[in-house]
């Protein structure tokens, strides 16, 4: 009997340690891989950046920013969407990837559905750009330009279905000019080729072209909002600019996932939501013309996309954009 019940002890102790082996670790309990689908230097780079120090000590994990840029961005949303939903992949997403290159390709491997929105993390205007050589001097001047000398303007963007992307498919919906699109990996090239004369103009990313036009490499001209924006106060809005009916602005957020459990979710939104909240992040986001822009919740940001999404499918549309 004593024998009997030195086993059953035995193996009841077994089985306990097996089931506290068994029980995940605490989440997070190894680095953070947080993907962005444009090349560094750009507006994606510059917000994972600028807030991933702080991220990581809200979680009290290393963070590590992965560019795959490619496919208007699509690499990465599809690079996320098939990871594990355990909290250590996540993406930072703008409309382009959430909204723009599922209208423009619906044959994409990967659907909205497959990204579960945790918070939008900042707002801006894009910056309308050209080279100094140009002589274009405003945005009258640029219309003129490109209608004298049809499809001769090239602008760059940071990919097919970018916000710059739509930015100019917009201005050129409401103008009739005729311009050359040339998509990049990133706002960092786009950005180098209108620098080097490549192109010549582009609806580019404040954190993309405003540390460039203070040097006087770029001459900025417009931001793309209908009114003036605080965020850069001495470029003019579309509505001064001579074009009222032009308002555009972008907007990126956090993504993971989806099926992540909702506990991940919480520390995810709310690690993201101290990191952008610092004083320090908030004022290098607002150097470059960011604005930090945070959801009430995971629930209120999916309940944004929602109509977000049918302005940017609208423009998709009635702008004829295509995959070039």
């Amino acid at each position: 009997m004593m024998r009997r019940a030195q086993v059953l002890v035995a193996l009841a102790a077994g089985a306990f340690g097996a089931a506290c082996m068994a029980q995940p670790a605490p989440y997070p309990s190894k680095p953070i891989r947080l993907v962005i689908g444009f090349a560094p230097a750009g507006a994606a780079d510059y917000v994972a950046r600028a807030m991933s120090e702080a991220f990581g000590k809200a979680l009290g994990q290393t963070v590590v920013v992965d560019n795959k840029p490619g496919n208007g961005s699509s690499v990465a949303a599809d690079l996320v969407a098939r990871s594990p939903p355990d909290g250590y992949t996540l993406l930072i997403a703008s409309p382009s990837s959430i909204s723009v290159n599922p209208a423009l390709n619906p044959n994409l491997s990967y659907t909205p559905a497959d990204l579960l929105p945790v918070t939008k993390m900042t707002t801006s205007p894009l910056v309308l750009a050209v080279n100094p050589a140009t002589g274009i001097q405003s945005v009258a001047d640029l219309i003129a330009a490109a209608k004298k000398d049809p499809d001769k303007l090239n602008y760059s963007t940071s990919g097919n279905g970018s916000a710059p992307h739509l930015g100019a498919a917009l201005f050129i919906q409401l103008t009739g000019a005729q311009m050359t699109h040339v998509p990049y990996r990133g706002g960092g090239p786009a950005i180098q080729s209108v620098m080097a004369g490549d192109t010549q103009l582009t609806f580019g990313t404040s954190p993309s072209v405003l540390p460039q036009a203070a040097g006087g490499k770029l001459r900025v001209i417009a931001v793309s909002t209908r009114e003036r924006s605080p965020l850069v106060p001495d470029l003019p809005g579309m509505r001064e600019a001579g074009l009222p009916e032009y308002n555009l602005e972008f907007w990126y957020g956090m993504f993971v996932p989806a099926g992540t459990p909702p506990a991940i979710v919480k520390k995810i939104y709310d690690a993201t939501v101290a990191a952008m909240q610092q004083p320090s992040v908030k004022a290098a986001l607002a150097r470059e013309g960011t604005e930090v822009s945070i959801s009430a919740s995971p629930e209120q940001f999916a309940s944004f996309l929602v109509d977000d999404g049918k302005f940017w499918t609208n423009l998709v549309r009635t702008a004829k954009v295509k995959i070039e």
